[in-house]
């Protein structure tokens, strides 16, 4: 072999091996990436956010979205994904001397196309260390000489939350623990302070359930809600804000007949066919809206025509979309993603017998890259994915589904039952529960509720959380499994 040829085998060689040694630098297995996210999900995580409702649940969606953004990309064969807005509250982790933990939003756009550098752009977005990702400088030397795979797993040391100032997140969530108060010794601590701020809110609860029946009452309306646990004058100067509109401009909300009013972040329609009201938006931007629902209007007709079409082809099952279980969806997104499923069904044939999932349920994700089914009974489906294990899918869980739905709705009922039993026989305002508490987490809750019969909770509005809090209209939160 010539000298010349010798020096091109080598050069090869070489590049061969940085190549391989940069790709396999950028593969980071889940594990792995939840090691690396520590910091992150210490900084943004729903359960130390108990105060704040509303960016609790910004977090608790972005985490999801997140997750699914990983999971995709861990999918085999996966090259690109689309890119993906995150908007998170991200707590000071630093040690102050301040009563109350600060917090700050950030917003930041996914759009890398692995692992490792999705974790990186997350940590660095919200002003997070990367230092324990930085590979040792002795270790890559005998890497790149070796010329073999480098694997480095996380190891999390005590010493790290010393160095770094942040908290151990397992010791605070134990300490924590420690310290959880029984509910008698916390409700007579705080009962004093939410019946003042309930009997202050009185007038504005009165001038929000007026404004409320004026406007549906008035413009046909079916409903008015809101999409976050904002307070009783916040919803109050949103629906005084409409009804000024409708004084001034009558005519804008003939459209708005039929339709429910859902006061959002963002204006427009959403996959239930709910008029969303921006907050931050003004009367000119939701008269525009109002002239544009006509087209919603066809626009929801469509996705109805194919929400049918494929629950023909795929045994009588319905396509549904839960917007507790994740951020809102608009509607043209979801018309978007029902449409893709759609024609990727017309390509291939199924042979579901046409009634054989009826009664069936399924929520369709870009997100997710296999079906699963939900501890209550729908189907989750990848709007991309091999049909024929698709078919085999369905028809393996369809029994299991079916006693899925069943206990579901069973608990539904017993539910409702139990709420109601429970608002009268300790003389509650109202009772209510966050998105995340499961109908068996509040069966349990209120059956205890009433054998504790506590008196400090007449007359007050009670919500079942995950955590103790009284909120500034006086509501009292308490965790469904609240100790005696």
């Amino acid at each position: 072999m010539s000298m010349n040829a010798l020096l091109r085998c080598t050069s090869r060689s070489q590049r061969k091996q940085v190549s391989t040694y940069l790709v396999q630098q950028r593969v980071l297995s889940g594990a792995e990436a939840v090691n690396a996210l520590r910091p992150f999900y210490f900084a943004v995580h729903p359960d130390f956010f108990g105060q704040y409702p509303r960016e609790r649940e910004v977090n608790e969606n972005s985490l999801k979205r997140l997750n699914g953004y990983l999971e995709h990309l861990q999918k085999p064969g996966s090259n690109s994904v689309l890119p993906m807005e995150l908007t998170f509250y991200v707590r000071d982790t630093k040690e102050n001397n301040q009563k109350q933990p600060g917090f700050r939003s950030v917003t930041f756009i996914l759009h890398t196309n692995d692992v490792l550098s999705t974790v990186m752009n997350v940590l660095t977005s919200c002003s997070l260390p990367v230092e324990h990702m930085k590979e040792p400088k002795e270790t890559s030397k005998s890497v790149r000489d070796a010329g073999v795979p480098f694997h480095r797993p996380i190891k999390w040391d005590k010493s790290y939350y010393t160095f770094t100032g942040f908290r151990d997140p397992e010791q605070e969530l134990q300490q924590a623990k420690r310290v959880e108060p029984t509910l008698h010794l916390w409700l007579r601590n705080c009962e004093s302070e939410a019946t003042n701020k309930h009997n202050a809110s009185l007038p504005r609860r009165e001038e929000l359930s007026r404004l409320r029946k004026e406007l549906c009452q008035k413009f046909l309306l079916t409903d008015i809600r809101w999409q976050r646990s904002w307070g009783v004058a916040h919803k109050c100067s949103q629906l005084q804000s409409l009804s000024r509109l409708s004084h001034q401009n009558p005519e804008a909300l003939i459209n708005l007949q039929g339709h429910t009013v859902v006061f959002a972040d963002h204006s427009g329609m959403n996959a239930s066919g709910d008029v969303m009201l921006g907050t931050i938006d003004v009367h000119h931007q939701w008269t525009k809206l109002f002239q544009q629902l006509p087209s919603y209007q066809n626009l929801r007709q469509q996705t109805d025509w194919l929400r049918e079409r494929i629950s023909d082809l795929l045994g009588g099952s319905q396509v549904i979309h839960l917007e507790k279980l994740g951020p809102i969806q608009p509607m043209a997104d979801h018309y978007s993603t029902l449409s893709t499923f759609h024609k990727s069904l017309m390509s291939q044939h199924l042979r579901l017998h046409p009634r054989s999932l009826h009664g069936l349920t399924m929520v369709l994700e870009n997100d997710r890259s296999t079906p699963s089914l939900h501890e209550m009974g729908h189907f989750i489906i990848p709007t991309s994915c091999d049909h024929l294990k698709l078919q085999i899918f369905l028809q393996k869980h369809a029994f299991e589904a079916r006693k899925r739905t069943l206990h579901r709705n069973q608990l539904q009922v017993e539910e409702e039952a139990v709420v109601k039993l429970c608002l009268q026989r300790l003389s509650l305002r109202g009772l209510s529960k966050e998105p995340s508490v499961n109908s068996s987490q509040m069966i349990l809750c209120c059956k205890r509720l009433m054998e504790e019969h506590s008196p400090l909770m007449q007359g007050l509005h009670v919500c079942v959380s995950h955590f103790y809090s009284v909120m500034q209209d006086g509501d009292l939160c308490v965790p469904w499994d609240w100790k005696n």
